[in-house]
C-alpha cells in the first residue's frame, strides 16, 4: 500500500513539474511538424516584415513579404494547384480585413506556378488583448500548412471597444460581431431540443436488458407502439417541410444573398527576383555532418552581372545562416538566425563573368533545434533553399537551389 502511494505521488509530481516547466516550443503552431523536405522545397519565404508589434484594440498591422515556389517540388507532395494564404493565430484574436498576392486582391484559394515569385500583403485588425505568436502560412491541398516566419504581437485595450462593421450590397451597415447571432443560437437550440426530445422519448422506457429479454421471448412487436410510429411519421414528414419552408422565407427576406464562393484565383508570378539569370549556380555535392550539425554545399557559381559578388546568406525552412564578413541588412531579433553560421572557403568576391567553385558551409545547432537534421532520415533526402549574394553596391541576387544530401557520421 505504501509503495502504491509513493508511486502515485511520484506520477503527480512529474505531471506538475511538466506543467510548470513546459518548454517554450509548446507555444508554437506546428511549424516544425512537416517533414524537412516539404518545408525546404515547397514555399521558400523571405523578406517577411511586420508594420508594428504593439497594438491597441482596433489597430491594424500589415504583414508583407515574398516567397518563391520551388522548382524542385517534392514528388510526394501534390502540386500547388490549390493553396490558401492565411495567418495562424491562437483563436480569433485578430480579424483579417485585406489580403493581396502580387498586388491583386485575393479572397479565394489560388493556384501557384512552380518556379514563380510572389509578394503578399495581409492586413489584420486587433480584436482581443493579449500576447500572441502569429505566422503567415500556406495551406497546400492534401499536404498541410507550410509556415512562414513567426513574430510576437502584444495587444492592449478594452475588448468591448472592438468594432467590426461592414457595408452590405444594399447599403446597410452591420456589426459582424453580433449580426445573425440570435438567429444562429435560435436554430441550434431548436434542433437540439428536437433531437433531445426524440431521444428522451425512447430513453424514458426500459432499455437494453428488458428489451433484449422481450426479443428473446418473441415479444418484439410490443417494442414499438402505434404512437411511436405516428410520432416518427410526423418527424419524417415535418422536418423536411419545415426546412423547405424556412429556406423559402429566408430567400424572400434576403433576395440579394450571394453563396460562398468556390472559385480559384489565377495569379501570375511577379517578374523573377529568384534565379533571374545574372547569377547561375550549379550544385555539385552536398554533405551534412551529423555530429557537427554542419551542412557543406559545393557549388559552381557563374557571375553574369557587372559587379563582383559574395555569398552572404543561405535560407531554408525559415532559418537564416548569415555570413558575417559580407555587409547586408541586419536581421531582426524575431527571426530564426544563425548570425555567424555561414562561411565560404574563399573570401575573394566572384568577379564579373567569372566561374568559381565554392565550398559553402552552414553550421549551427539550429539544424537540430528546428528539426531539419531529420532530412537524412526522410524518404526524399533532398534539400532546398535560397542563396543570397551581394555586390559592393549592396544589390542582392537570389538563387533557389536544390540538391541531394549525403549524411556523414564522422
Amino acid at each position: 500500500m505504501m509503495k502504491t502511494r509513493k508511486a502515485l505521488l511520484g506520477i503527480l509530481f512529474l505531471i506538475l513539474w511538466g506543467l510548470t516547466f513546459m518548454p517554450n516550443t509548446a507555444l508554437a503552431h506546428g511549424e516544425k511538424a512537416l517533414e524537412p523536405f516539404i518545408r525546404m522545397r515547397t514555399i521558400q519565404w523571405y523578406d517577411v516584415m511586420w508594420s508594428k508589434d504593439k497594438l491597441n484594440v482596433n489597430d491594424e498591422v500589415v504583414i508583407t513579404g515574398k516567397f518563391h515556389v520551388a522548382e524542385d517540388w517534392p514528388r510526394g507532395v501534390p502540386k500547388p494547384d490549390a493553396t490558401y494564404l492565411n495567418v495562424s493565430s491562437p483563436g480569433p484574436v485578430f480579424v483579417r480585413t485585406e489580403r493581396y498576392l502580387n498586388g491583386q486582391a485575393s479572397v479565394s484559394s489560388a493556384a501557384l506556378k512552380l518556379g514563380g515569385d510572389y509578394d503578399f500583403k495581409i492586413v489584420l485588425k486587433a480584436r482581443l488583448p493579449g500576447r500572441y505568436h502569429l505566422h503567415p502560412f500556406f495551406n497546400l491541398h492534401d499536404a498541410g500548412a507550410v509556415m512562414g516566419p513567426g513574430h510576437w504581437f502584444e495587444v492592449v485595450g478594452d475588448p468591448a471597444a472592438f468594432t467590426n462593421q461592414v457595408k452590405t450590397l444594399d447599403g446597410n451597415v452591420i456589426d459582424m460581431e453580433t449580426y445573425g447571432l440570435a438567429n444562429g443560437i435560435g436554430w441550434h437550440a431548436f434542433w437540439f431540443a428536437l433531437g433531445a426530445a426524440w431521444l428522451l422519448w425512447w430513453v424514458r422506457r426500459p432499455l437494453f436488458i428488458p428489451r433484449y429479454k422481450m426479443l428473446q421471448s418473441g415479444q418484439e412487436k410490443w417494442l414499438i407502439t402505434s404512437l411511436d410510429r405516428k410520432i416518427a411519421t410526423v418527424i419524417l414528414l415535418g422536418v423536411p417541410l419545415f426546412v423547405l419552408g424556412a429556406n423559402a422565407m429566408t430567400d424572400r427576406q434576403y433576395p440579394n444573398a450571394i453563396p460562398l464562393q468556390a472559385g480559384m484565383d489565377q495569379i501570375e508570378p511577379a517578374p523573377s527576383a529568384v534565379n533571374g539569370g545574372l547569377i547561375q549556380i550549379k550544385v555539385q555535392r552536398t554533405e551534412y555532418r551529423v555530429p557537427a550539425r554542419s551542412l557543406t554545399i559545393v557549388a559552381q557559381i557563374y557571375n553574369a552581372s557587372d559587379q563582383p559578388v559574395q555569398v552572404g546568406e543561405f535560407a531554408t525552412a525559415n532559418v537564416r545562416f548569415i555570413n558575417p564578413s559580407v555587409g547586408q541588412p541586419a536581421p531582426s531579433d524575431a527571426e530564426v538566425v544563425a548570425r555567424q553560421g555561414l562561411s565560404v572557403d574563399s573570401a575573394d568576391p566572384i568577379q564579373p563573368r567569372e566561374t568559381r567553385t565554392l565550398r559553402i558551409t552552414a553550421t549551427d545547432v539550429l539544424w537540430r533545434n528546428e528539426w531539419l537534421d531529420g532530412l537524412i532520415r526522410d524518404a526524399d533526402s533532398r534539400l532546398g533553399g535560397l542563396l543570397f549574394l551581394y555586390d559592393a553596391t549592396g544589390k542582392r541576387h537570389i538563387a533557389s537551389i536544390s540538391t541531394a544530401v549525403i549524411p556523414k557520421f564522422d
